[in-house]
């Protein structure tokens, strides 16, 4: 021992044999704890529904990336520098004092008493694992106190909701006091033996007994004191362990078992349904959530990341992401619990655990989803709810205006189909049929682009494009119906099937090559969502309209292109004859959600911007940090009572918070919806004469046609 001259440190000193033999039975009791208390947590979840995405295939790579995710600190780094590092400091320093004391034991109890060989925990080893354990016990003790200080003295808002509680509190305390213990422990442990030379490497303990000296505590003080601190500290220890399934520190586990069952396209692609109209696929009760819905409830940490992104709550709509998210998880506990009435999950009106106008609120952006350190899932569990509140008939009246004009028509509008193509007339060249000629490219145009007088001239502008680069393509005309993206979002789900059937009958009768879409919203369920469908499942339905019974696009041969994809090659080409100095504006550009958080492409609306000369100035959200336009999700559709609207929020960022300032002379969009959330913001928001949108389309014509 270190009292005898070895290089080491006596692990039990001053505890005394019986001592040792209470703590290995206290041990014992707070492991079988802890043993219990996941077993349950798992249990918990074989209650949930299956999940019709396969969460643990290819299992050893999905573990290697969520420990690359999870030790990286990556997605806590986004967004906020301080938190990630704290957090990274918090987790690599508590990691490495659990591996350390880990060996600790396994020297203790295997290597000598059960195996019965000399300790390696001596001389160079022992000095090493002192330094290392130090150093990083400090980061663990600095990132916690810069917890605390975010927590308690800056109150960082986010940090605090109706559900931050005492067990809240209790965490962070109990991980501090374990940090601050430990060194407190070894400070007496080295005073009182008479700080052995070799133990400043212990450099922190060193320290804590030096500053103990000279505050007046003599060495047979600190061996007095030094069981009591010694318990002190281990019984925390061995409380934090035992506690850690049955409340917030269970994260430490969750988090990471969610991240290994994440749905890489989550958001992109919802979960489908089973082919019999009559199955439960909404939120009727706790039941019908899958279990990893539930993990998701129990991964959820608090921080308040996708409360502090989400539009609808900086808005004033009655949605906090996170509160959802736990909303759901307090009843589900107090149920299992029986400290509470079955309620209705989802209601318009009534006692219900999650309000109709909260589901409402929700713009389908994303943003939540791509903020989670943890990868909670929420899009597919307000989908669940809000397949319940249409079940119910519990929808907004306009969007039930909607659901029929799409039944009834067609289309969004509820216009005649015969009028989709008009949009044509006005153009001084013939678009093609591709129902009647073989083409390239088959061109979705959209509801709004083919009903919408401002999205009508997006359309043609593109029309132009495509037909100056000497592009084969074609349209569906009155054959081409709404592509259901948002409709199946807001939980019509059986509509989207049909509506996904009707298409993939058409893009089979024409087989092209590639379809090219206006509206990211058609884009990305065209790319992610029809090819999921099982459609020999519903095929023979009565209630369905289309005979199709096969896989569509499984293996992607069909290019599914959003149409800056398909321009920006063709402009990449020189097939459109740009200089690449024909404009001289300042414009901004804002990332439609669903073709840059949904589907990651940012880059080619911008390097269409670029070919035509103007400057581009970014606003401070941009690319994966876009704020929502508040059109998508159904929010196109609805009123909403909300001080400044997101479209409002979004003008007065380009003009107010980009490095060009009110220089910026146009807003560049690439989305129909976008485009009209926009107008209409700029309207309402009284920035009508301070700025322009325009379509990308747009601005690319004005460059082409002006270069002639």
């Amino acid at each position: 021992m270190a009292v005898q001259g070895t290089v080491t440190r006596p692990t039990f000193w001053g505890i005394g044999h019986v001592g040792e033999l209470v703590f290995y039975l206290l041990s014992a009791v707070a492991i079988l704890t802890f043993a219990y208390g996941v077993y349950r947590r798992i249990e918990r979840y074989t209650t949930g529904q299956a999940d019709r995405i396969d969460r643990l295939d290819d299992l050893p790579r999905r573990v290697v990336d969520a420990a690359r995710v999870v030790l990286s600190n990556r997605t806590l780094l986004d967004r906020d520098v301080v938190g990630g590092l704290m957090h990274a400091f918090i987790m690599w320093g508590f990691l490495t004092l659990l591996i350390g004391t880990t060996i600790l034991a396994v020297d203790m109890d295997i290597w000598t008493k059960l195996l019965g060989q000399p300790s390696f925990f001596v001389g160079d080893f022992y000095l090493s694992y002192s330094l290392v354990m130090d150093a990083m016990g400090l980061l663990f003790v600095v990132g916690l106190g810069v917890a605390l200080y975010r927590r308690y003295a800056a109150r960082k808002w986010r940090l605090w909701g109706k559900h931050t509680g005492l067990e809240d509190d209790l965490f962070v305390w109990a991980l501090f006091l374990l940090g601050v213990g430990g060194y407190l422990t070894e400070g007496v442990r080295i005073l009182g033996t008479g700080f052995p030379s070799f133990e400043t490497v212990s450099f922190v303990g060193w320290f804590v007994a030096e500053v103990l000296a000279a505050a007046g505590m003599s060495a047979a003080t600190a061996e007095a004191v030094y069981p009591a601190v010694w318990w002190s500290h281990s019984l925390l220890a061995l409380a934090f362990v035992a506690a850690l399934p049955y409340g917030k520190p269970f994260h430490m586990l969750s988090s990471y078992a969610n991240v290994v069952t994440r749905d890489e396209k989550a958001g992109a692609r919802l979960p489908g349904i089973p082919a019999d109209l009559d199955a439960d696929t909404g939120a009727e009760a706790v039941e019908d959530f899958t279990w990893k819905e539930l993990l998701d409830q129990d991964a959820c940490t608090k921080c308040g990341r996708c409360s502090s992104v989400c539009p609808a709550e900086s808005s004033g709509r009655p949605l906090d992401p996170r509160d959802v998210i736990l909303d759901l998880k307090a009843y589900r506990e107090q149920v299992e619990a029986g400290e509470s009435e079955e309620v209705d999950i989802v209601a318009d009106g009534g006692t219900s655990v999650i309000a109709a106008e909260t589901m409402e609120s929700c713009m389908a952006c994303m943003a939540c989803m791509d903020a989670c350190p943890v990868e909670i899932e929420h899009l597919t569990s307000f989908t669940r709810m809000n397949r319940q509140l249409t079940d119910q008939g519990d929808v907004d009246s306009n969007v039930q205006d909607v659901f029929d004009n799409v039944m009834r028509k067609g289309n969004t509008f509820g216009e005649r189909p015969e009028e989709r193509a008009d949009w044509t007339d006005d153009l001084d060249f013939e678009v093609a049929d591709a129902r009647e000629t073989d083409v390239e490219y088959l061109w979705y145009v959209g509801d709004y682009p083919s009903y919408d007088e401002r999205n009508k001239r997006v359309a043609r502008s593109l029309a132009r494009l495509l037909e100056r680069a000497d592009v084969d393509y074609g349209i569906l005309f009155e054959d081409e119906k709404y592509d259901g993206n948002d409709v199946r979002r807001l939980g019509e789900e059986f509509l989207y099937v049909d509506l996904a059937g009707h298409h993939v009958e058409q893009f089979e009768a024409v087989d092209p090559e590639a379809i090219v879409c206006t509206d990211p919203h058609s884009y990305n369920t065209f790319a992610n969502e029809y090819p999921e469908v099982e459609y020999e499942e519903f095929a023979d339905d009565p209630l369905m309209e289309f005979d199709y019974d096969g896989e569509w696009n499984a293996d992607g041969a069909v290019d599914v292109l959003h149409w800056t994809q398909a321009v920006e090659e063709l402009v990449a080409e020189g097939a459109l004859g740009l200089a690449g100095d024909e404009l001289d504006y300042t414009v901004t550009y804002h990332d439609p959600c669903h073709l840059g958080r949904y589907n990651d492409e940012y880059e080619a609306p911008r390097e269409l911007i670029r070919a035509t000369g103007a400057t581009l100035a970014e606003m401070p959200r941009n690319r994966e940090d876009a704020f929502c336009c508040g059109g998508g999700g159904g929010g196109l559709w609805m009123d909403h009572d909300e001080e400044t609207k997101p479209s409002e929020e979004r003008m007065r960022e380009a003009l107010e918070d980009t490095d060009a300032g009110d220089a910026v002379e146009k807003f560049v969009v690439a989305c129909p919806m976008c485009m009209t959330m926009y107008e209409d913001g700029r309207k309402t928001g009284g920035y009508e004469d301070d700025i322009e949108i325009v379509d990308v389309a747009e601005l690319l014509v004005e460059a082409v046609e002006g270069a002639d």
